[in-house]
């Protein structure tokens, strides 16, 4: 037996998405026993950011890539044979995407990733386990880098959150200021640093810092910064040369 006709041109409906494109449908996460609000809210957001599918559908470790392809795109930091370091690499999207732009994946340019926890292998990128903070590391930065100095230094380090905004502001500005003090020992003149900071107050520091040692200092966020985030990304250009910030008035 025939089913009911339905008038002429109308299409039928998905069951149950009220003729709403299924595609288009957020999708939900149901709070499961043991799983917190937050971290259900948390699931829920990352299953809905068109970023993490194009991580995982380009090979990307993590979202934040994207992050530096937004940046590079503006400044166009990351030359074919430049060298890069990546100041708390994990879990190593930055460093991706360096090494691609770079061609440091193809022997051209070096890429030398720095974290105090491991990171797996990554096609034409050193990685030095170890605190940036060390003495001696610097050196060793240097010398990874084959004896030269770095281009860029970026940072997209951020400190556990504590979920008290000023707190969590005070302590990514100090971990801005400390890769500040890294990169014054490993950039060569003309170089570029990158940084994430957060908004709160506490930049004018940093920001009075980096004019004295950089020609050029903008503020820039990616189109893969979340919309309610309050970071944004610090990108200096043009070094003065190590001792800089120390003689201007």
């Amino acid at each position: 037996m025939a089913g009911p006709r339905r008038p002429p041109g109308k299409k039928p409906r998905s069951e149950g998405t009220s003729g709403r494109d299924p595609k288009k449908l957020s999708q939900r996460v149901k709070t499961a026993r043991g799983r917190t609000l937050s971290s259900t809210r948390w699931l829920e957001r990352q299953l809905n950011d068109p970023f993490v599918s194009r991580a995982k559908l380009e090979g990307y470790r993590s979202r934040s890539a994207f992050k530096l392809i937004g940046i590079d795109d503006e400044f166009h930091l990351l030359k074919p044979g430049g060298r890069i370091v990546d100041l708390g690499a994990a879990p190593g999207g930055w460093s991706q995407v360096a090494s691609r732009r770079t061609r440091a994946d193809q022997g051209e340019g070096k890429v030398v990733a720095i974290d105090i926890h491991g990171v797996e292998p990554i096609a034409g990128v050193t990685i030095l386990k170890q605190d940036f903070l060390e003495e001696g590391t610097p050196e060793a930065l240097i010398e990874a880098l084959g004896g030269d100095k770095a281009d860029v230094v970026m940072s997209d380090m951020a400190a556990h959150a504590t979920g008290h905004k000023q707190t969590d502001h005070l302590k990514i500005m100090a971990l801005a200021e400390a890769a500040l003090m890294f990169a014054r020992e490993v950039l060569k003149p003309g170089g570029t640093f990158v940084c994430k900071v957060l908004r709160g107050g506490a930049e004018n520091e940093l920001l009075r810092q980096l004019k004295q040692d950089f020609r050029q200092v903008k503020h820039f966020k990616p189109e893969a910064s979340r919309e309610d985030s309050a970071e944004l990304f610090l990108v200096a250009l043009g070094f003065r040369g190590k001792g800089s910030g120390d003689s201007a008035g």
